[in-house]
């Protein structure tokens, strides 16, 4: 029996395996609302037999935007154009959904990345004054953004819990609030971009507090019975940034607070970041995470071969994997990881027939369509 293949708990969500399609951006919303693509991307996703699927970054706030075209929950057209998506993976497939929840701060105001994806000042159409912990630019010749100041940080902590009240309303399984990849909440972290002298700025304790805050607001606004957890980037691989000694630290403190688990991506604050890329590269931050804090933690980065994902499962370096540009280009990853690893994976009935005939047990599961 593989262990990939086990079913995990995530808080009170059950999943069928251990194999979570992690957020990826679309920029392919119009003022945030979900189009016929995302039908078509998320309902392909939702018949691949994984685990769980989290939607893309979706933005709290029209300023909270990655892009013009970034998926948002921050209006009555939002809620209502997710939550069709939603009903119809519902109807036809048993997976769990769970929405990320995210402010881009000064990574906001953005072309889309075949476009290049170099900041829209605020003078050229579609771009909007970006805000942030501190007047820093994340690139140079960037616009500077507006630093926050105490309206703007009860502005931001309210729009992520009018998100997660929408996000209720629409049915998620879960929430996903973004802390990672330079966007607003790792700003805050990161002493390369949060340069306060406030109670928000400074020493570590100053520059989790907003975070910590935003996760508190969004904990109490979910229903209890419902996980929410934290994606965070590890580190920001570039020196005297934020490194997985505070990582560790803030997941101490987010456990505290009823995280239910740690979706340990890294980098992304930084264009100085210099990121030693290979097959796994980030698993050892999640290992760590696991063995130092307690909570459940999702390990991503380059994790493309089954087997690979079975072995960090085995050894204990994380409790469940997440999938990226490896599903976008196998949109039926666990079909084939149960076929070598000898388990069996969910398929709707209008794809039973494909099975081949050398798996005759890859279809045979339990898990069936919600009702």
């Amino acid at each position: 029996m593989s262990q990939l293949f086990q079913p995990f708990n995530l808080g009170s969500l059950e999943l069928a395996n251990r194999i979570i399609i992690a957020p990826m951006c679309q920029y392919s919303a119009t003022d945030g609302i979900a189009a016929d693509w995302h039908m078509i991307h998320l309902g392909n996703l939702a018949l691949s037999g994984a685990g769980l699927l989290i939607t893309e970054a979706t933005a709290v706030s029209a300023e909270g935007r990655i892009s013009p075209d970034d998926l948002g929950l921050y209006s009555d057209a939002n809620e209502a154009a997710l939550g069709k998506v939603i009903k119809a993976i519902r109807t036809y497939s048993p997976i769990p959904v769970a929405v990320q929840l995210a402010h881009a701060g000064r990574k906001a105001s953005t072309r889309v990345p075949w476009e290049g994806g170099t900041q829209i000042a605020p003078t050229e159409t579609r771009g909007w004054q970006t805000e942030a912990p501190s007047a820093v630019p994340h690139a140079t010749g960037d616009n500077a953004p507006t630093a926050l100041d105490r309206a703007g940080l009860d502005r931001v902590r309210s729009a992520f819990v009018t998100a997660a009240r929408r996000a209720e309303r629409i049915g998620v399984d879960g929430i996903e609030v973004h802390a990672a990849h330079g966007y607003l909440l790792h700003q805050f972290l990161s002493p390369l971009a949060n340069k306060r002298e406030d109670e928000y700025g400074g020493s570590l304790e100053n520059r989790m507090r907003f975070p910590l805050e935003v996760f508190d607001a969004v904990r109490a606004e979910f229903p209890a019975r419902k996980p929410v957890w934290v994606r965070i980037s590890a580190t920001d691989w570039v020196p005297d940034g934020w490194d997985i000694e505070g990582s560790v630290a803030f997941s101490h403190a987010l456990k505290a607070r009823g995280c239910t688990a740690i979706h340990v991506s890294s980098g992304g604050v930084s264009p100085q970041q210099t990121i030693p890329l290979a097959a796994g590269y980030q698993v050892p931050f999640a290992q760590r995470i696991k063995a130092e804090v307690g909570l459940p933690t999702i390990a991503v980065g380059l994790i493309n071969e089954p087997q690979q994902a079975e072995s960090i499962i085995a050894n204990g370096e994380a409790d469940a994997i997440g999938l990226a540009r490896a599903i976008l280009y196998d949109p039926r990853w666990p079909w084939h990881a149960a076929a070598a690893l000898g388990d069996h994976a969910w398929a709707p009935n209008q794809y039973l027939r494909c099975q081949p005939r050398e798996y005759p047990d890859l279809f045979k599961t339990d898990h069936t369509k919600r009702t």
